[in-house]
């Protein structure tokens, strides 16, 4: 079997890395790392292919799938109360500048 090969992944495999991959696509991560992470997080996760054959049913860690959540805002918790609210009103008014005239 040549390396790169997915015949040995569930088809649920397959769906979960092509549900992460559209994530870091949307995220604008170019599309071969986006597949490359993808598949390393199903590979962290449930340990390789499982498709059939014994032996083959042990326990999924999902915490590699977590951990990009809890990697974000550690940027804004480490700025000042004051920054962050300055921000959040510039956002706030360039939200209502750009909103589209109904």
């Amino acid at each position: 079997m040549p390396r790169g090969d997915k015949s040995s992944y569930t088809g649920k495999q397959k769906r979960q890395a092509e549900h992460i991959e559209a994530g870091y696509a949307q995220r604008g991560v170019s599309e071969a790392d986006a597949e490359r992470r993808a598949w390393a997080t199903v590979n962290k996760e449930s340990g390789g292919g499982k498709a059939s054959g014994s032996g083959r049913g042990k326990a999924e860690n999902h915490a590699p799938s977590r951990k990009g959540g809890k990697l974000g805002g550690k940027a804004a918790a480490s700025r000042p109360a004051a920054g962050r609210s300055a921000a959040a009103k510039q956002a706030a008014a360039n939200r209502k500048r750009k909103a589209p005239s109904a």
